[in-house]
């Protein structure tokens, strides 16, 4: 069994996880909270993201973005 390290902020109170959200936000632009992100991953492989994170191959934390395709869309969309 692997032991993952997240912490998961929820709350059926939509006021209190608005709350919680801000309360997070003040903590890394005060840098009393640093979040380390060592590796980007389009969305497309999620799939290795995970698989990544359960090997103990990654350290800090892993962002999953968009792909380049995916993003040329929305900006088309956009226009």
């Amino acid at each position: 069994m692997h032991a993952n390290h997240c912490t998961v902020v929820t709350s059926t109170d939509e006021t209190e996880g608005q709350d919680r959200l801000d309360e997070s936000i003040e903590w890394v632009r005060s840098k009393a909270l640093e979040v380390t992100v060592t590796g980007r991953y389009p969305l497309s492989e999620a799939a290795q993201a995970h698989s990544d994170l359960e090997a103990r191959r990654t350290t800090g934390k892993l962002l999953v973005v968009p792909d380049a395709a995916a993003l040329g869309r929305c900006e088309e969309t956009q226009s």
